[in-house]
């Protein structure tokens, strides 16, 4: 895992595009401390910053290959007697016509070396990057569905003077670009290194923040920064000669229920692939650990991959004011204990928390509200104090159907057989006499497209309530901002067949899961050199889990429940059926102590919040929160995480 970066148009002559590549570069040290590689020539940039897990000497980039032949030999990066990178004509001459950058690992890149082999192609190093380069060669476009990994890549093809760049099925690793003044494309693992190229202007893209208060995080494909777009998973990009953007989706999620596998036959099915997968992810020449929270997902890669490495480290936070109690600490200890591998714990407290909130906002790149992210800086920084690569469990929930809101269209369809105006009429009365059950009816009285568009639901601002939130004149400009539910209904429209739980699932897939859970796995790891990898999110893991009927997914009691089954094989019973929690982050409670409060308030009461907010609304949420009146923690976190990432970036 490692930062990549670069831009089009560039001369090696020119002193300022090798400043310019330097600093993109310097800026993501984080994401690839064992190493640095710059590669310039007529037309191209690419910057790389590595963290060595695979070939530890031979997998430096870019990396580049003289020619198409199967013949050709590959250099890494261009490289003088000297040891200093060749650039500019030098470089071309030596290195020839292909050049890559790649973030990521691909697990079967044995195999596909193996087939490219027997085809004729020469290896010059052990590197899933050059087989991935041989690949692209040999293969074209193709080579993307052959692969099992996670990525983002950049290939030169200094003959066409074209560049080729691609991101993952899940989205798992992140792919900035922007075309900036000159028709430069620029592209890189962060948006902080693209805010380094000189061409590009920074501005709020306020459109961003209005998505924003709706799901928590940014749904969109623009950025929080003008122009800086993200390329979506499963989508690739070509820039041709003349500086057009060409992109298109190479792979699709599809669903197809298996309705004739038996429960046993599922379980044992899903046991082989997870195991499978775990072996895949276990692939490096350093050391790989695991994460171990008190939940289902981690407890079951944890305990397989001990099974593969008994001597595994796995890595545990809690927090201090949960010490006395059953918390994440003592559960995941608990189960150390008892698969006698090693665990490594942390309690976070109050004071590193909050402390850490700005920090961990700047290595977001755009504002997270999700208060997990924080804790997930904590774990990421414990374990990168023993080893260089986790296995971390997401994407488990969004596949195998586990969160409880997936379990809202079966409790909806008990009411089917009332109009669906009485439904209305119902939540109406119910919502006047401050009793529950609005939510509730009200839901059963529409489709999920009408009400479901993430995890965030119920925890966000609808779109009337960001009205009211917003400055008046900020208020007006964002007045035809998109609805959530426009936002997904493009997406709902590919699943139109499917359950409801399913396509729930669906949606999740392309804006929850990448949005929120992949980006703040991808940037919190990195922030400590860590790479972080995620067995769930391999493709033969989701196609098995995609066959799966919703009577395995979630009943009115149980979620994820063939994964549960199948978790038995590793882990005990009491592990495996356990409810799912989340991160218990005690962000409810801290909002309520005099100096938390008064700290979010100050926020609340800046120059810097009136530009964006009413001051009076976002101080009523955060009084009545204070009162005990009402619980509004998430939404507060929402509008202080903005806050606080705007003062790292344009204060």
């Amino acid at each position: 895992m490692c930062g990549i970066c670069g831009f089009t148009g560039a001369s090696p002559e020119c002193e300022s595009d090798r400043a310019t590549l330097k600093a993109m570069c310097d800026i993501m040290a984080h994401r690839g401390p064992d190493g640095e590689g710059q590669y310039l020539d007529d037309g191209i940039a690419l910057g790389h910053r590595r963290l060595s897990l695979i070939d530890l000497e031979g997998g430096n980039q870019p990396m580049v290959r003289a020619g198409d032949q199967r013949e050709s030999r590959v250099t890494s990066p261009a490289l003088g007697p000297d040891g200093i990178p060749r650039e500019g004509a030098a470089a071309a001459k030596a290195c020839g016509e292909w050049a890559i950058v790649f973030n990521g690992e691909i697990y079967n890149y044995r195999e596909l070396r193996a087939q490219l082999q027997a085809e004729g192609w020469r290896f010059e190093t052990n590197s899933d990057t050059e087989v991935l380069l041989v690949g692209y060669i040999a293969w074209g476009e193709d080579v993307l569905l052959k692969l099992r990994g996670m990525f983002a890549f950049a290939i030169w093809n200094a003959r066409s003077r074209e560049l080729f760049c691609a991101r993952d099925f899940f989205g798992i690793k992140p792919f900035y670009y922007a075309l900036v003044e000159g028709g430069r494309f620029v592209f890189a693992s962060e948006t902080k290194a693209i805010l380094e190229h000189p061409a590009y202007e920074k501005r709020l893209n306020e459109e961003a923040l209005a998505a924003y208060l709706c799901f928590q995080f940014n749904p969109l494909q623009e950025t929080f920064f003008q122009g800086i777009f993200k390329l979506p998973q499963g989508h690739c990009l070509r820039v041709g000669s003349d500086g057009s953007i060409q992109m298109r989706r190479y792979w699709q999620p599809s669903y197809c229920i298996d309705s004739q596998r038996s429960l046993p036959e599922t379980v044992d099915a899903i046991d082989a692939a997870m195991r499978e997968s775990v072996r895949y992810h276990n692939v490096a020449d350093v050391e790989v650990g695991s994460f171990l929270s008190s939940g289902i997902d981690s407890s079951y890669l944890a305990a397989s991959l001990a099974q593969e490495n008994p001597d595994i480290r796995t890595f545990t936070v809690g927090f201090a004011e949960y010490s006395g109690e059953r918390d994440e600490v003592s559960w995941a200890r608990e189960l150390a204990s008892r698969l006698q591998i090693a665990n490594d714990s942390h309690r976070i407290t109050e004071e590193e928390y909050w402390e850490a909130v700005p920090r961990v906002q700047w290595f977001m790149d755009e504002p997270s509200a999700d208060p997990s992210a924080v804790a997930l800086y904590f774990v990421d920084k414990l374990a990168a104090q023993s080893v260089k690569a986790v296995l971390s469990g997401e994407g488990a929930d969004e596949f195998f159907g586990g969160y409880r809101i997936y379990q809202a269209p079966l409790a909806n369809h008990k009411v089917d057989w009332l109009p669906q105006s009485a439904l209305r009429s119902g939540a109406t009365a119910l919502r006047r006499l401050h009793l529950r059950g609005a939510n509730y009816l009200e839901r059963a009285s529409e489709q999920v497209e009408d009400w479901y568009y993430t995890n965030a639901n119920g925890v966000a601002f609808s779109p009337d309530e960001r009205m009211r939130l917003l400055a008046p004149e900020l208020r007006e400009r964002l007045a035809q901002a998109p609805l959530p539910q426009e936002l997904t209904a493009s997406v709902y429209a590919e699943v139109a067949g499917e359950d409801e739980t399913t396509r729930m699932q669906y949606v999740d897939l392309w804006f929850w899961l990448v949005g929120d859970i992949l980006l703040k796995t991808d940037k919190m790891s990195m922030a400590h050199s860590l790479e972080s990898r995620v067995p769930f999110l391999d493709r033969k893991v989701f196609e098995l889990a995609a066959s799966l009927p919703i009577s395995m997914k979630v009943s009115g009691d149980q979620t994820k429940i063939a994964l549960r089954e199948a978790a038995e094989r590793a882990i005990p019973h009491d592990w495996a059926q356990k409810e799912k929690l989340g991160f218990p982050v005690p962000v409810v409670s801290w909002l309520r102590e005099e100096p938390y409060y008064q700290r979010v308030r100050e926020a609340f009461e800046s120059p810097v919040a009136a530009r964006f907010f009413s001051r009076d609304a976002i101080m009523q949420l955060l009084d009545e929160h204070k009162a005990g009146a009402a619980d509004n923690s998430r939404r507060i976190w929402i509008i202080y995480a903005f806050l606080v990432w705007y003062q790292q970036y344009f204060v």
